[in-house]
């Protein structure tokens, strides 16, 4: 089961570098896949940015069949500044990685800042 990270979506909205790879680990783990309620608003974010609402809709309407969408229990926020504390994580980063923990998830992104993070907690695309 894993947490996909911001970064891994807008590699491909903006068709970058690894594009095809982040669509391929995508499409392979249906089922398995979650993301946060601050990917999904700092993705709405930056197509808004871009103009691209209607790929903003688009991500939405896909999302919600195959993608389960968490959020951290308001209680545990602790937990995000214990992991930017413990990691130098920035807030986004911190929380990202505290939503995983809690939910037992791992951590899928192409953010190196997540290199901190000793063990398999994190899977690297």
């Amino acid at each position: 089961m894993f947490l996909v990270d911001t970064n891994v979506f807008l590699e491909i909205f903006l068709s970058q570098e690894k594009e095809e790879t982040c669509k391929s680990f995508l499409d392979d783990n249906i089922g398995k896949l979650h993301v946060t309620d601050f990917s999904l608003h700092s993705i709405g974010v930056i197509l808004f940015r871009y103009d691209k609402k209607d790929v903003f809709r688009k991500f939405a309407e896909d999302l919600a069949p195959n993608v389960k969408l968490l959020s951290l229990p308001m209680g545990l926020y602790e937990l995000v500044v214990g992991s930017s504390e413990n990691f130098k994580l920035d807030f986004d980063d911190a929380y990202q990685y505290a939503v995983a923990r809690h939910y037992r998830l791992k951590v899928v992104t192409m953010d190196k800042d997540f290199e901190k993070i000793p063990g398999d907690e994190v899977l690297f695309l």
